[in-house]
């Protein structure tokens, strides 16, 4: 026969596969035979249970380890140990009392107490390395060392035993059951620390169950008592029944232990989070719900609304003149004020209405179930009459108006970071108009607000590119009608919108910080200009509050006199009362310190704080302006007419001059003329003037009076 190499060795493997199959056939075979034949089923089944749930108990606490850090995570650590090495050495000798042999005589105390300590030790130094690196092969290196320490305990607990004849071992059995913890043991170390999926956590404790049993019955399948007979007598050696019922009883023991402990953790950690949350979601002071909490009470609204014929009103809250009680009376009155408007407002609502503060002196107000527009006014108006009630903190009656803006879901938003928006949109456009107003959302609103950013974003370079120029307003005397100073304005050329008005972006420099780098470019070109001018009259500039805070801004004021040469005389700083009572006694320091540069300090806008006589006794001024809100009406309405007499009256026993601002008529004039004011500024005169035509007027004025004289 023509021989044929290639198939003949096919068949050669073909054959060594075979046998090896039947060979680890045979083995599997074995073990099972000795799990089935060899091991009592109601210790098996003990022993099964055990290691279930120590396995559980195990697996949850190596997972907490891995999630705690510090001094906690070491205790976690003990703890995890001493349950994972209790229930390997109590599965251990419960599955040895199930092991039926007429052979086994007891058991060695001091060899069984060692099993215990090498396995709690071995166990525990397996989550030490496992727990050392969230993610590195120390993980799958601590479950060898778990399989390993589950060996040594279950060959240590062997030879603990006592038996009437000699042990003899199939090497092939033993290998392969250390081969096996080592693979499980990695593999309930991975499942833990790697997971890929909400069960891997199961998959951990099975592994460990796996390990444990695979070592034992396999060792057991290759271990061979051959008899002999052995003398026992006072050998000191415990029963099986006896070592069964301790076992049960301290495993027992640990397993509840473990159970508690896990669960009280668990409800203090779930108990901490609920309270942590319920922190996150309300205002430290009011109590009442913050902006995130207040979000998620509208989204749960949104979420249950199923009513299209109702709608949800969504009220965005700015307190006015807040800022200048906080500066008058302090934060703490401030704050007492708050918390007081907070509880009058949750007093106020009903059912479906919730009450939440976004901030500072601003809140917001929820309501659902609203099925007309008329009902969502009332509701505002409410919550307006309630803020607008006088409020007594300590001895100190306040009352504030609010700038109140509304929006409703579906109209005007469908989620609740738009009804949020727009109703904030709406309440500042109220704030602008002057305050204690209520205003609806309306669509164009986004579009100011988007045109807001885009001029603060031009204005914070306005400068550098040359936009900004200084225009002056004339300031009078009412007799002879000849020019005693101007005040100097900041005036906006943007490229594309034109001239910006003061009023709108005053507000947004302050609002951006940038009040402060405007007012000395103003500070600075003002004093420059003045200098040259033919007659040396004086310039009045502005001070923002943030000036005046700032440190350093009396020197700042040095360095312009110095540097521009314009004496300290000619210059003449506005300071409004909001702009200092913030720190009365910081601002009283930078005043005085300011006079004696030799500037003179006035009044702005007086009339319109908090406590203007108090102020007026407190602070060395040379001016007060009264402002153009009293003066407009001064001709033709006696109540203003006697504000601004007595403000006169006043100020000349003080002997400090004043200004009136806002004057735009003769008839206007000739009544501040007849109640003793000596200077004006306003229209009548002429409007805010570039610095070149100023200079003409002033030339031209200088020639006139030295022709006439």
């Amino acid at each position: 026969m023509r021989p044929y190499p290639e198939l003949n060795q096919s068949i050669g493997t073909l054959a060594t596969s075979l046998r090896w199959t039947e060979f680890w056939g045979f083995r599997l075979l074995s073990v099972l035979s000795c799990l089935a034949l060899d091991h009592d089923p109601a210790f098996t089944a003990l022993a099964v249970i055990i290691l279930a749930i120590g396995s559980v108990s195990t697996m949850r606490l190596f997972a907490r380890v891995r999630r705690t850090e510090n001094d906690l995570k070491t205790l976690w650590l003990c703890l995890a140990g001493i349950i994972g090495g209790g229930t390997v050495w109590s599965t251990h000798f419960v599955a040895m009392i199930a092991y039926e042999s007429d052979l086994i005589l007891g058991y060695d105390p001091a060899l069984t107490l060692t099993s215990l300590v090498i396995a709690v030790v071995g166990v525990s130094a397996a989550f030490v390395v496992a727990s050392s690196r969230k993610v590195s092969l120390l993980i799958e290196t601590g479950g060898v060392i778990f399989g390993l320490s589950v060996a040594a305990m279950h060959y240590t607990g062997i030879a603990a035993m006592a038996v009437s004849g000699l042990i003899a071992w199939d090497l092939s059995y033993v290998i392969a059951s250390v081969v096996l913890v080592m693979i499980f043991g990695a593999l309930a170390m991975s499942r833990i620390a790697r997971p890929v999926t909400r069960f891997c956590k199961y998959g951990a404790s099975v592994s460990m169950i796996i390990c444990v049993a695979a070592l034992h019955y396999t060792a057991m399948t290759g271990m061979t008592i051959e008899p002999l007979i052995v003398d026992t007598a006072d050998s000191g050696l415990i029963s099986g029944q006896s070592l069964g019922v301790t076992i049960f009883a301290v495993m027992l023991l640990l397993l509840l232990v473990a159970s508690l402990t896990y669960s009280i953790d668990m409800k203090n950690a779930e108990h901490s989070s609920r309270h942590v949350k319920h922190l996150s979601l309300q205002d430290p002071l009011t109590c009442v719900p913050n902006r995130r909490g207040a979000e998620c009470i509208l989204d749960e609204m949104l979420d249950m609304h199923v009513d299209d014929t109702s709608r949800i009103a969504v009220l965005a809250i700015d307190l006015d003149r807040f800022r200048e009680v906080n500066n008058a009376y302090g934060q703490g009155v401030g704050d007492q004020l708050l918390k007081a408007l907070a509880q009058r407002l949750v007093g106020s609502c009903g059912e479906g209405e919730h009450i939440g503060r976004i901030g500072g002196d601003h809140f917001i107000a929820i309501k659902k179930d609203v099925y007309s527009r008329h009902a969502a006014s009332s509701f505002a108006a409410r919550i307006a009459a309630v803020l607008d009630a006088p409020t007594v903190i300590g001895d100190v009656p306040l009352q504030l108006a609010a700038s109140i803006g509304s929006a409703t879901f579906p109209e005007d938003g469908t989620t609740s970071d738009k009804l949020m928006e727009h109703a904030a949109l709406a309440a500042a456009r109220a704030k602008s108009e002057g305050g204690g107003r209520i205003v609806g959302y309306e669509e164009g609103m986004d579009q100011r607000a988007r045109e807001k950013s885009l001029l603060a974003r031009d204005l914070a370079c306005a400068q550098d590119k040359g936009e900004l120029e200084v225009y002056y307003q004339l300031q009078n005397d009412t007799e002879s009608r000849e020019i005693t100073g101007v005040e100097a304005l900041l005036r906006w050329h943007h490229p594309v919108n034109g001239m910006v008005s003061p009023g709108v972006f005053i507000p947004i420099a302050e609002e951006n910080g940038m009040i402060t780098k405007l007012g000395d470019w103003v500070l600075e070109t003002a004093c420059a200009e003045a200098v040259g001018w033919a007659k040396p009259i004086n310039v009045a500039v502005n001070v923002a509050a943030a000036q005046l805070e700032e440190q350093g801004f009396v020197e700042r004021v040095r360095d312009v006199l110095a540097k521009t040469g314009l004496p300290p005389s000619r210059l003449e700083l506005e300071i409004t009362e909001s702009g200092i009572i913030a720190d009365m006694g910081a601002a009283v320091q930078v005043i005085r310190r300011l006079k004696l540069l030799g500037v003179k300090i006035a009044m702005d806008d007086y009339g319109t704080g908090y406590s203007s006589l108090s102020t007026l006794q407190s602070f060395p001024f040379d001016k007060i302006k009264i402002d153009r809100e009293f003066v407009s009406g001064v001709d033709q309405s006696c109540q203003s007419a006697a504000i601004v007499q007595a403000t006169i009256i006043m100020a000349e026993s003080l002997d400090i001059p004043v200004l009136a601002e806002g004057v735009e008529t003769e008839a206007q004039l000739n009544t501040l003329r007849a109640l003793g004011c000596k200077q004006i500024q306003g229209f009548l005169f002429g409007k805010p003037m570039p610095m070149a035509k100023l200079k003409a007027l002033l030339e031209n004025e200088e020639t006139t009076t030295a022709v006439a004289a």
